[in-house]
């Protein structure tokens, strides 16, 4: 894990959409450093912020098997604010 995560909390939208293991498994790939599919400039901004300690933002596709832009439909979120006292899956219309 390359940061702590503080509280885990999720909203009814994120957990209607995804089931508990695939959170689970966004979590774990957020933790790493892996930030999903989000653009190549906001990854750089999160390698940098995981030093700098600011927020940090990942995003994955509900449904693997479909496209995901890294907002909008069939995306999900994952925030961990700048002070890293919590991580919070939401939808990006949640936000």
């Amino acid at each position: 894990m390359k940061f702590q995560l503080g509280h885990i909390v999720a909203t009814p939208g994120a957990m209607a959409a995804c089931t508990a293991e695939y959170l689970a498994a966004c979590l774990k790939r957020h933790a790493r450093g892996d930030w999903g599919v989000i653009h190549a400039e906001d990854k750089a901004l999160n390698d940098a912020s995981v030093a700098t300690g600011n927020r940090l933002l990942s995003a994955y596709p509900i449904d693997p098997a479909k496209p995901s832009e890294g907002y909008g439909d069939n995306t999900l979120w994952i925030i961990t604010e700048a002070d890293r006292s919590a991580t919070t899956f939401l939808l990006p219309d949640e936000y």
